[in-house]
């Protein structure tokens, strides 16, 4: 490394000539690359926002001007050029950087994040904040994903931007969707004159003679600016859905272009008012193989960054993930059931539902980064006698609370929920741990919640909810491989609100719920040869909750234990200590063991699942310590 080396925050950036910059952004993709080849992380996003990165550092004064990052994807030249160099090969492990942006980990990441299309509505904030506090020299630059407009809460931005006194930039980091205009020669030259500082000059001046001679007011600007966008429109030929909320349009532009991106930032950057700049990026840019496979290259895992070939290790008899149970049993009863279609948010692959795409192509909806829609558009299909499995990552359900009780509960309509990657997911961190779906979901009318102990259990609770049940239902399941290799039973209809009794004991008794009652289970053997014995239920429903189990271990048992991968705030302790409670067994322990009242740092599952003692040494831990302080 030439520059990269020497670069320690974006003064030492500001020091380069332009010629220097466009070599500095060749090693960071050489860098990015050497890096996330061998540890994993979030690679063709990245990639593709290396010079824009660059432009923005060196042109603003970062971090008193803020940059607000969407999602944090995008993000990873921007910490390897604000001081994290050095350490970005700790990048998504347990006590390193965050794959997110993160304040508290750097004064240069000015908002967390981690969901999607959250970055307008924060830099709105932001920038309005500086107007307030008469900081008219902080600039505020919102950076968006093309995918992160598809979510609500990007318009509801863009919508309050137009009616608040701000000189917000958003900048569209448009790579692979085309969201406004064709590139072409006319489009380059209204590119070029509409972002140059003389045609702004004159644009202003010109304003400001109207003003002078009282033949427009203010209150008259929005309605000259929607009469100008008209007039473009009809001259292009072309519609744009930003002007239409009277920001200020620039590009496309070549978002690869170095020199042309500090151009036109340069131009803009002082203008009043919100405006946005759409730029055309490769997702992956740089390296071949994400170039040709964006989905594919999106957070690859290990790969040889001298042929672009995955490392993936496959072993004989290994458990399917969860996923592909899921995906796999879809397909297998969408194929007997007309009725059936699937539901996803953007994460087709990541959930599985790729399977029921490519068999049925018309009976699975993927509707972008939109969880609110995706939850109301199945209970849509669901009223029409449709019978939908709407599967979203448990930690994205939380942004479509609203829509499952006010459009799917109190409907009682029979869709069919299912939270991909719940409990502890690793090195994405405390934005999406699915630990809060069991305690938010809980107190809703009409709901079944229900967590698989393992594959058989998953194909099973699906075949309940199809043909077991009428209303909706929740099936919830953890990241990763199940726990046995012979996946495919023959589904059964189960009974609603009953669980199943595992092994008996006569010291104590412990009720799990879901995956996690595994580690439980072995937790309870090595107790056994401890001389302490456990019993074991695997409730399978939190709501109903088994209340004859619970009467009888009640009855039974001076001391039980609850385990789940999930907060023990609201959820299935939670719902036990109130059992006990409203039923008065008042010489009855119980110790709830799971996600503590914290948000959970990055790391792998097994590291994380150590940290909270919900793994195997964990759970026995506490067994012992609790059998033996009685």
């Amino acid at each position: 490394m030439k520059y990269l080396q020497d670069i320690n925050s974006p003064d030492d950036l500001k020091k380069l000539s332009i010629p220097q910059l466009e070599e500095v952004c060749e090693e960071l993709r050489e860098f990015i690359i050497e890096q996330l080849s061998l540890n994993p992380g979030h690679f063709g996003s990245s990639l593709g926002t290396v010079e824009l990165t660059v432009a923005l550092h060196y042109l603003y004064n970062t971090p008193y001007d803020r940059l607000v990052w969407d999602v944090g994807h995008q993000a990873y030249s921007h910490k390897i050029l604000t001081g994290r160099r050095d350490r970005f090969h700790t990048n998504r492990k347990l006590g390193g950087l965050s794959g997110f942006t993160n304040p508290a980990e750097s004064e240069y990441d000015t908002f967390s994040a981690g969901h999607a299309s959250t970055s307008i509505s924060a830099a709105l904030g932001m920038a309005v904040a500086a107007s307030l506090r008469n900081e008219e020299d902080r600039h505020v630059v919102a950076v968006i994903g093309d995918g992160s407009m598809t979510g609500g809460l990007a318009y509801e931005g863009l919508n309050n931007a137009c009616s608040q006194p701000n000189n917000l930039l958003i900048i569209l980091n448009d790579n692979n969707m085309s969201i406004d205009n064709n590139v072409g020669g006319l489009q380059d030259y209204l590119v070029k004159l509409t972002t140059s500082s003389k045609y702004n000059k004159v644009r202003h001046e010109v304003y400001q003679g109207f003003r002078r001679r009282n033949l427009i007011s203010e209150r008259d600007k929005n309605r000259v600016l929607r009469f100008s966008n008209s007039v473009k429109a009809l001259i292009t030929k072309e519609q744009n859905l930003f002007e239409g909320f009277n920001i200020r349009y620039f590009g496309p532009v070549d978002g690869h272009d170095l020199r042309g991106l500090i151009r036109i930032l340069a131009n803009i950057k002082e203008m009043k008012g919100p405006k946005l700049l759409h730029i055309k990026t490769v997702k992956g840019k740089g390296f071949e193989p994400a170039e040709r496979s964006a989905t594919e290259w999106h957070a690859p895992g290990l790969f040889n960054k001298e042929t672009g070939e995955r490392v993936v290790k496959k072993e004989l008899n290994q458990p399917q993930a969860y996923q592909d149970v899921f995906g796999h049993t879809l397909v297998e009863m969408a194929r007997e059931n007309a009725s059936i279609v699937g539901v996803t948010p953007a994460m087709p692959t990541g959930c599985s539902m790729i399977y029921l795409m490519n068999e049925l192509p018309g009976r699975a909806f993927d509707v972008g980064i939109a969880e609110a829609h995706a939850v109301t558009f199945s209970a849509g299909m669901a009223k029409e006698g449709l019978t939908p499995f709407c599967n979203i990552y448990s930690s994205f359900m939380q942004r479509a609370y609203d829509q499952v009780i006010h459009d799917v509960a109190l409907q009682k309509l029979k869709v069919i929920m299912c939270l991909d990657r719940a409990g502890l997911v690793g090195p994405d961190g405390p934005t999406h741990h699915g630990v809060f779906d069991l305690a938010y979901l809980r107190p809703i009318p009409h709901l079944v919640i229900s967590a698989p102990y393992n594959e058989h259990e998953l194909r099973n609770l699906m075949y309940t909810a199809v043909y077991g049940n009428e209303g909706p239902f929740v099936i919830r399941y953890p990241r990763g491989q199940g726990e046995i290799a012979e996946w495919h039973n023959e589904p059964e209809i189960l009974p609603i609100g009953k669980g199943r009794k595992l092994r008996g004991g006569t010291d104590a008794a412990l009720l799990s719920i879901g995956a996690i009652g595994n580690n439980a289970a072995r937790a309870i053997e090595q107790a056994e040869l401890k001389g302490f014995s456990i019993a074991h239920y695997d409730m399978v429903f939190l709501k109903p909750i088994d209340e004859e189990i619970l009467h009888e271990v009640a009855s039974r048992y001076r001391t039980l234990f609850t385990v789940e991968n999930g907060v023990i705030t609201g959820g299935l302790g939670s719902a036990v200590a109130e059992f006990l409670s409203d039923h008065q067994y008042q010489d009855v322990h119980l110790h709830r063991i799971g996600i503590p009242d914290t948000f959970v740092t990055h790391g792998s599952i097994s590291e994380l699942q150590q940290i909270t003692c919900i793994d195997e040494r964990g759970i026995l831990e506490q067994i012992l310590l609790l059998q033996r302080n009685q």
